[in-house]
């Protein structure tokens, strides 16, 4: 049987499955899962993984961090949450939509350039003049950089290696980065900047450049259970991400572990 998830692409058609998803879940006895549309194919796995544990059924709902948290806070029933982004998480917390006590750091990731086809070669993201040559008139393929994680990442490594001012013209802008991949996988955009794990969810692309490591914020992916009263299985389902068989699964497709 296929699994049930969603990677939103369009801020209604995000809403519409919000509310639509979780009541699907609900009729199985299961629950739903808001992840950050980088954690597409990981959780897939692990979802298939706790279920045949005996659990319930995983609805997965992706998408950007940001459109996921004003789902959650305009009453989106899901059981879980998984972030991209520390300051998103934190936005929900302080609107009392966490189950307290419950959130921890899940895992972290690494921000990288990536250009269409397997014969890509290397790119210096010290020399901006190679950048806007390699881009060709074309776009640079980035998640919004005011509101979704991997975008608000990419924008500050970019000022941070003084290439913002440059590039910024040439950005074209998607609502979660498996979108930006998307457009870099079926050639539309020369360049994108995506995580380490979706660039290797995808064989289209290469990665061409790592970004340093303190050229952004850490890339931090805290996850909680949401409500008071938090569901048995959403709370086994949370326990079951620190766990080792997750783990194994997540260093896999490329994400670091992260100790708490």
């Amino acid at each position: 049987m296929p699994r049930r998830s969603a990677l939103a692409v369009l801020p209604t058609l995000a809403l519409a499955l919000a509310l639509a998803l979780p009541l699907a879940a609900a009729r199985a006895g299961g629950i739903t899962v808001f992840a950050a549309a980088s954690l597409k194919t990981a959780l897939e796995d692990i979802a298939t993984a706790f279920e045949a544990e005996g659990h319930g059924v995983v609805t997965l709902s992706f998408a950007g961090t940001s459109a996921l948290a004003r789902q959650i806070d305009a009453g989106a029933p899901a059981q879980v949450v998984i972030s991209a982004n520390p300051d998103w998480m934190d936005w929900l917390e302080d609107r009392g939509h966490l189950t307290p006590g419950t959130r921890r750091d899940l895992l972290g990731n690494a921000l990288v350039l990536i250009a269409p086809g397997d014969a890509a070669e290397p790119l210096d993201l010290g020399a901006a003049p190679d950048l806007r040559a390699r881009l060709d008139g074309g776009r640079l393929a980035m998640a919004f950089v005011d509101a979704v994680p991997a975008g608000i990442y990419g924008k500050a490594a970019l000022t941070g290696l003084g290439l913002w001012e440059s590039l910024s013209p040439h950005v074209a802008q998607f609502d979660n980065v498996r979108s930006a991949l998307a457009a870099v996988a079926l050639g539309e955009a020369p360049l994108g900047i995506t995580y380490r794990t979706d660039a290797m969810a995808e064989p289209r692309v290469r990665i061409v450049a790592t970004f340093p490591p303190d050229s952004h914020p850490p890339i931090i992916y805290p996850a909680a259970t949401l409500g008071d009263d938090p569901d048995p299985q959403a709370t086994a389902f949370l326990a079951f991400l620190f766990s080792a068989p997750a783990r194994a699964i997540l260093v896999a497709e490329g994400f670091d572990r992260v100790e708490n």
